[in-house]
């Protein structure tokens, strides 16, 4: 590997969301020890963060209604270097995340007034305030965070979001000392050019900010805004195994870029070289095993492209 790919490996933090944005669309409950087989095998791959998943309401996404046991599973006499995260949307799973050894808290608001109706019954600035405290109550505990604005680039609901309007919510985190900030892509209606824009913008507001995208593949842009947002100076990426995933809150659901085409991709760059490709592919063919049908990701049916080790 080159010294310039070494230093853009640096740059290049990777988040698998699967476990929790991937599987929330799925009606088919995953068993627990499924999720445990997929877990062993996502943090042998030498992924950065792993996001174990979200402190909802069992009623409201039953999916997730093991995560507070999957926590305590893994979080019991940890080996892995990798963070494990959870998702949090109110005071109450923030006490349930602290309580179960979540080690990244991901808490977010939306840009869209009825996606932050529907997702949280409360609109955008009220769901704001409560996220910065919580956010700081986790601060406080210890804990790291990443705050985020979600439907950032458009809404299924109400259409384009104003780009002002995100960067309002940009400032109000910042401003509290969130500096670690995702712009999530909820209903996917991200281009390549908006997202270049946009993040510009977010990393213009001032030193200490880092950023974190999220893209849905709603539009098959998914990969483009990936790579749009690392030319904008974003380092952290969040992605799915085997393209799960979808909001059940917006209007379109479509899963996220698949975590071994994002990192197939990144390899054949040189970056990450050390991320186990195979263990990637393994949980994902299991996955599309499980479900017993095609997935979005694309690698994990073709297999990866060979290339010659330079000499």
């Amino acid at each position: 590997m080159t010294d310039t790919a070494r230093a853009g490996s640096k740059n290049i933090l990777l988040h698998e969301v699967g476990l929790r944005d991937g599987l929330q669309m799925e009606s088919q409950v995953v068993p627990l020890e499924k999720k445990a087989a997929w877990l062993s095998g996502l943090l042998g791959s030498g992924m950065d963060i792993i996001q174990v998943g979200s402190f909802v309401h069992p009623a409201k996404v039953p999916q997730m209604a093991d995560t507070d046991e999957l926590f305590r599973r893994f979080t019991l006499d940890k080996k892995s270097p990798a963070i494990l995260s959870g998702l949090v949307l109110n005071e109450k799973g923030l006490e349930r995340g602290l309580a179960c050894g979540v080690e990244l808290f991901c808490l977010g608001a939306s840009a869209s007034e009825t996606h932050s109706l529907k997702n949280t019954g409360m609109g955008t600035d009220e769901a704001l305030a409560r996220i910065i405290a919580a956010a700081k109550a986790a601060i406080a505990a210890g804990k790291k965070v990443q705050v985020s604005v979600q439907s950032a680039f458009g809404c299924g609901f109400e259409g384009p979001i104003s780009e002002e309007r995100v960067l309002k919510m940009v400032r109000a985190y910042a401003g509290a000392g969130l500096l670690n900030i995702s712009l999530a892509d909820t209903a996917g209606h991200a281009h390549p050019a908006q997202v270049e824009r946009l993040f510009g913008a977010v990393l213009a507001l001032g030193p200490g900010i880092e950023c974190t995208c999220h893209f849905h593949n709603t539009y098959g842009l998914g990969m483009a805004n990936m790579f749009a947002a690392r030319r904008a100076g974003v380092t952290a990426f969040e992605t799915s195994f085997a393209g799960l995933g979808g909001c059940p809150f917006t209007k379109v659901a479509a899963g996220n870029v698949a975590t071994e085409d994002f990192v197939h991709v990144l390899q054949l760059e040189g970056l990450r070289k050390e991320v186990s490709l195979d263990s990637l592919l393994e949980v994902a063919r299991d996955a599309a095993t499980h479900f017993g049908r095609d997935l979005q990701g694309f690698v994990y049916k073709t297999g990866p492209i060979k290339v010659k080790a330079a000499v």
